[in-house]
């Protein structure tokens, strides 16, 4: 049974402490999100043929379980600190195995990868760390507003991920769409490029925009100490 979070009231605020560990259902389909990626990276790789638009659809699925097991934990009042941490690795591992998979079969340029890798690992070591020392959600250990929004807002993180999930749709769409059905690719093919690629780099910029104030805080924070 998952142990309800224990409720803190700071400055006439009510803030949620997280109790350590989540009950399995979240993390159950966190885990799922993970397994999923098996049979889309497994089409992706496939020679080009109908099956491939399956990928579509279990993108999908991954991105909407993310959703869900959120919502379930808040519901059931069953949010965890550990929950939250696993919910951010299992997206981290979701969303790098696409953009690399992505790269490596020429769909996005190899920088974009590395641009996710290198702003995730960093930012979710900070707030990691902060969220261990604070007891605290990962996303609750923000303190300035402008930080609170472009971090843990709920639209920001709602917006953030529909883009990426549009993004790697439209990405694994690109080859079945021009190879099985040539004719409408000859028609929309120029538009669903763009737009796909309109929404990779949107996601760069807001994953380097929403990294930003971490560092900042980060930054500030070693500052005070050193003083």
């Amino acid at each position: 049974m998952r142990n309800a979070g224990l409720r803190e009231t700071t400055c006439g605020r009510r803030k949620r402490r997280y109790s350590n560990y989540n009950g399995p259902v979240a993390n159950i389909i966190s885990l799922t999100r993970i397994l999923l990626l098996i049979p889309v990276v497994w089409l992706i790789y496939l020679p080009p043929n109908p099956w491939q638009f399956a990928s579509v659809f279990v993108i999908i699925v991954i991105f909407l379980s993310d959703i869900f097991d959120g919502y379930l934990a808040r519901r059931q009042g069953t949010a965890s600190q550990f929950g939250a941490l696993f919910d951010i690795t299992a997206d981290r591992i979701v969303e790098f195995t696409l953009w690399i998979v992505a790269a490596d079969v020429d769909l996005v340029p190899v920088w974009v990868p590395l641009v996710f890798v290198f702003r995730g690992t960093i930012v979710d070591t900070i707030r990691a760390e902060a969220s261990h020392t604070k007891g605290v959600a990962p996303f609750a250990a923000m303190h300035t507003a402008w930080g609170k929004r472009l971090v843990a807002g709920r639209f920001m993180r709602g917006f953030y991920g529909t883009v990426k999930a549009f993004a790697f749709c439209t990405l694994v769409a690109i080859m079945p769409l021009s190879t099985q059905l040539p004719e409408l690719w000859a028609v929309i093919g120029g538009f669903w490029t763009g737009l796909t690629y309109f929404c990779v780099y949107l996601a760069v910029v807001l994953c380097i925009l929403r990294g930003l104030p971490v560092l900042v805080e980060f930054g500030y924070r070693v500052a005070q100490k050193a003083e």
